[in-house]
């Protein structure tokens, strides 16, 4: 099938290279000519694991190009996905601006010779978006113009999000006609994974209820790292306890620094205000979140006495693993209010350095590639982010670098026993201390 992609972001341009490894045809359109040049040169703007090969395999065989212009991949297509930003407003809402433009833009493009169009919401939008979109390309699209919307949410989670395309759990399909349901289904032909059909609004509450429920697991398992401080439990023999139900599963019971990232703050609150039902149990999950990396630098003040004057290494500075992704980065708010009480602060992250550069350096951070560099003569180091490079590090290496061997692990990544072993003192999140030898 020939597709078009608006947007070549994060979702866009995984999307489409997936589909075009699929075999269909696949036309990314992006505003920003910078980024379509980029993609044309064989170079993709994000960190995306596989990615990249994907892309340049694909471009390679024709089956994945790149424009600048929505009108000209339209006219080619049969399907057109939406995939451009839904930011956060300044008050929790979404900004679905881009979303207007992109309807208004593809409904003057549309022409009655064209035929039958069917248009996908792919971007994580409000309930009720669709009818939004569908009212938007009535209001400017030309007479007879043949079109039906589609909600098809992504399930996409950084760092693995070609598998995630490639080897879903389900495939949502909002539709209101029989016709553009068949359309869709024929696009995710060359998958084998559960396709699930309903209405449009449906397939939008979905992905916003999904995500709402996941970041509760995670809100949740951090309420209860708090307990077992306080007691001196283990959080994680406890996840563990409880993810042997199968009606919880142990996955998201990962007590840490909280979640971050462009969807889940976004999904929390859009799904508690927007409709405007009151929500509370939602509002404590942001709470709980929001608070939680404020309570981790509590007790680093406690250790510390004074955070002034004392360098404090972090490692990690992307919002999760495998991704260059620092939008809501719980590591930069970290950075942010150790720099805000006067500490020397060096930071690092494998991929996210380049991201996180305009938001740190104004902040007066110190970027550092390596690893144990950046925590040279450091009184504490912070893990923010749980990278396997972090995980398995050399702790002999570490020891011997630090002015104090004083880890604060916000990720739960590391072992207390082969900390203990080489002399480190350890905090983590719902565990017991490690004491230094």
């Amino acid at each position: 099938m020939n597709l078009t992609i608006i947007g070549s972001g994060y979702v866009g341009l995984t999307t489409g290279t997936c589909f075009a490894e699929m075999g269909h045809h696949v036309i990314c359109v992006d505003n920003n000519t910078e980024k379509i040049r980029t993609l044309q040169s064989g170079a993709i703007p994000i960190y995306e694991p596989k990615l990249e090969e994907l892309v340049k395999k694909n471009v390679a065989v024709g089956r994945l190009e790149f424009s600048p212009s929505i009108a000209a991949s339209i006219a080619e297509s049969e399907v057109i996905f939406i995939a451009v930003p839904t930011p956060p407003n300044t008050d929790g809402s979404v900004d679905l601006t881009y979303i207007e433009k992109v309807a208004r833009e593809i409904a003057q493009a549309l022409q009655p010779e064209m035929g039958y169009k069917v248009i996908v919401d792919k971007s994580t939008v409000p309930v009720k978006t669709g009818e939004k979109v569908s009212q938007t390309i009535k209001h400017y699209a030309g007479p007879n113009v043949q079109f039906d919307i589609v909600s098809n949410p992504e399930f996409l989670r950084e760092g693995c999000a070609v598998d995630d395309l490639l080897h879903p759990d389900r495939i949502v399909i909002g539709a209101n006609s029989e016709q553009a349901m068949n359309v869709i289904k024929r696009v995710y032909q060359p998958i084998h994974a559960p396709i699930l059909e309903t209405d449009v609004n449906s397939a939008e509450l979905i992905k916003h209820a999904a995500n709402s429920f996941l970041a509760l697991k995670i809100s949740y398992i951090n309420a209860v790292a708090k307990v077992c401080e306080k007691t001196g439990a283990d959080v994680e023999l406890v996840a563990e306890g409880i993810g042997m139900d199968k009606r919880i599963s142990r996955h998201f019971l990962n007590a840490g620094l909280g979640y971050g990232g462009s969807c889940f703050p976004k999904d929390v609150i859009n799904i508690s205000r927007t409709l405007g039902i009151p929500f509370t149990l939602l509002e404590e999950v942001e709470h709980i979140n929001d608070t939680q990396h404020i309570h981790f630098l509590d007790r680093i003040r406690d250790r510390l006495w004074v955070l002034k004057d004392k360098k404090i290494a972090v490692w990690g500075l992307a919002f999760k693993q495998n991704t260059d992704d620092v939008r809501e980065s719980i590591a930069l708010k970290l950075c942010e209010k150790l720099c805000g009480e006067g500490a020397i602060v060096t930071a690092t992250d494998p991929k996210a350095m380049h991201t996180a550069a305009p938001i740190l350096n104004p902040m007066g951070v110190k970027l550092v590639e390596d690893m144990y560099e950046c925590a040279r003569d450091a009184e504490v180091l912070v893990i923010a982010t749980e990278w396997s490079e972090y995980a398995n590090a050399d702790l002999q290496k570490l020891a011997g670098v630090m002015r104090n061997r004083i880890i604060f692990d916000g990720r739960n990544i590391l072992s207390p026993a082969n900390l203990r072993a080489v002399g480190f003192e350890y905090h983590s999140v719902g565990r017991p201390s490690v004491e230094e030898a």
